[in-house]
């Protein structure tokens, strides 16, 4: 097995625990394993999602999703939770839907993960990088950076999004789907959210007005958004980002936003309601009274931005006036100019090619022998625990077919 992570773990640990009689080494490259474990859901390690119907757990995917279908039939979310809890590590469940252990702390995970690979055997080999890997006739020759060379009859690539990963897998005649990032915020130099860092609307409509009108339908989400000193996070901007993901790489991410902050209206229901509200309240300044669900700040700004001013009542509010306050609000257009990070978690789309892998077994069409799990392959969840389970799902399957084919 090569790769420390959460998909390597789980294949080893499945292979061994099943195939009693089969000697399992688990190659690290770093000193320390799994440890995009530890630093996943702020240090709390978001394991999965309650989400326990296939047909809706691969909606969650913008790319693997048509492959992961019979995976997840095999291997889901209430089989995550079951293995945990037979290895003594119980889940919570939050109001969104994420899973983490009870313990609010990713250490609980990384433990049990590694306990639970020493008790089945696993032979775990840290600072173990592999420089390259061939195939001589019915065996792997696998030589590390140190010059030591080690046979296998199976292997399991399961090195995540690192390119080393990706040089191997081609070495053994794979195709790689090219790799760009995926889940990241946006970049916003806007004046419209100055100072409104840690501002944050509970349910926002985002859309990418790209050239291609038909790309646009799937380039729309709705969700919490988070104002930042850089621009905007949250739930809506990082799904849109992971749907969006190839889309804002071959533009740069340089596209046109629009932003509803009101979707609960489309333009005539926001125009009558505030139409009924000049009638109700005449002389109530417009900037200083938000007759909607938006913080009093960004009310503000947006106001201030279609050319109303301080001193404004609802009274003199214009048909203009009324045009442009409804059509920033609900149809508001900003400039990504560029993207930022998730905390420190990074997630890409693109790897092997799925056409290539059968994901009955997650072995290789092309190498026999070779076997994949995990983010190396061209899957890419959302946030929210679904990459997670994309790697125990695939690691899971590895696992059970390694051992009987070995």
């Amino acid at each position: 097995m090569i790769g420390g992570g959460a998909a390597g773990f789980f294949g080893a640990i499945t292979c061994a625990a099943t195939y009693r009689e089969t000697q399992v080494t688990l190659l690290e490259a770093a000193r320390t394993p799994l440890a995009k474990v530890r630093i996943s859901g702020g240090g709390r390690c978001n394991v999965t999602h309650h989400c326990f119907d296939p047909l809706q757990l691969v909606q969650n995917y913008p790319r693997g999703g048509k492959a992961l279908r019979g995976a997840f039939s095999r291997f889901q979310p209430q089989n995550t939770i079951a293995w945990f809890q037979n290895h003594g590590v119980e889940l919570k469940t939050e109001a969104d839907g994420r899973m983490f252990p009870v313990t609010d702390d990713s250490e609980t995970i990384v433990n049990c993960l590694l306990q639970a690979a020493n008790q089945v055997g696993v032979k775990l080999r840290t600072a173990a990088q592999v420089k390259s890997i061939k195939k001589l006739d019915s065996r792997f020759e696998i030589t590390l950076k140190t010059g030591e060379k080690l046979a296998s009859e199976i292997i399991l690539l399961a090195t995540g999004s690192n390119p080393r990963g990706y040089h191997f897998a081609q070495s053994l005649g794979h195709n790689i789907v090219s790799p760009v990032p995926s889940l990241f915020t946006f970049n916003l130099a806007d004046s419209r959210l100055h100072d409104l860092a840690g501002i944050s609307v509970e349910k926002a409509h985002l859309r990418l007005l790209t050239p291609d009108k038909k790309a646009q339908k799937k380039l729309l989400q709705t969700g919490a958004l988070l104002i930042t000193h850089w621009g905007i996070s949250g739930p809506a901007v990082l799904k849109l980002s992971a749907w969006g993901a190839r889309i804002l790489h071959e533009y740069q991410y340089q596209i046109p936003l629009e932003i509803n902050w009101l979707p609960e209206y489309n333009w005539a229901s926001l125009s009558d309601y505030f139409l009924a509200i000049k009638n109700q309240y005449p002389r109530r300044q417009i900037v200083t009274n938000s007759p909607v669900n938006l913080p009093k700040r960004l009310w503000r700004n947006l106001v201030l931005q279609t050319g109303i001013s301080e001193q404004q009542r609802w009274a003199e509010l214009s048909k203009k006036m009324l045009n442009n306050l409804v059509q920033e609000l609900i149809q508001g257009t900003y400039k990504i100019e560029g993207k930022g990070v998730f905390k420190e978690e990074f997630v890409t789309c693109g790897g092997v090619n799925l056409k290539e892998i059968n994901f009955q077994t997650m072995s290789s069409k092309i190498c026999p022998g070779l076997y994949f799990a995990g983010e190396i392959l061209d899957i890419d969840g959302v946030t929210g625990g679904f990459n997670f389970q994309n790697a125990w799902t695939t690691g899971w399957l590895a696992g059970q077919a390694m051992g009987k084919d070995n």
